[in-house]
């Protein structure tokens, strides 16, 4: 087997067991293994990924399928993609056979709270790893929360909101 393919394994299929919370919460860790202990990217290349994962219709790991094909191409692709599924699925299977069978276990209420904040931990690591990839400044992200406000508290929608941030940004290069 082709080191490379071996390697897009060694790096996702761990990382598909600790996927709590879904792909985003393996972020953080997707990130310094393809950028920091790989070196298969950049920073801004694993943020362009990112970017490209998330503008597609999909769940967020089909990264890995990005991530391969710049490593080995078609077959990275499709080795990514199964190194990231594959071992979650069989994970989950197992467990959502167990879990209907403890129905009134106080094991399976205890999972359940304790979970539930690990899960989003590393869905905010994973986030806050991809904002440092991307090299976000302050006021890109002061106009994000600034835009998040509008969005939630008046009845302004989202393409007027993109255009004013596209004239914004325009005018800016040209300040």
């Amino acid at each position: 087997m082709d080191s490379r393919l071996l390697g897009l394994i060694l790096v996702f299929a761990p990382l598909s067991l600790f996927s709590f919370g879904g792909g985003q919460a393996i972020m953080a860790d997707m990130k310094v293994q393809v950028v920091d202990v790989q070196g298969w990217m950049t920073a801004q290349q694993f943020a362009d990924v990112f970017a490209l994962s998330r503008a597609a219709p999909g769940p967020s790991t089909l990264i890995a399928a990005l991530i391969g094909w710049q490593v080995a191409g078609f077959f990275g692709a499709l080795v990514g993609t199964l190194a990231i599924y594959v071992p979650s699925s069989i994970v989950m299977y197992a467990a959502v056979r167990w879990w209907h069978a403890q129905a009134d276990s106080p094991w399976r209420a205890a999972l359940q709270r304790g979970l539930a904040p690990v899960a989003m931990g590393l869905v905010f690591a994973g986030a806050l790893s991809v904002l440092e990839a991307a090299q976000v400044s302050a006021l890109q992200l002061v106009t994000t929360f600034v835009a998040l406000g509008f969005l939630l508290f008046t009845k302004v929608g989202p393409y007027p909101l993109m255009i004013v941030a596209a004239l914004a940004s325009i005018s800016l290069l040209y300040v």
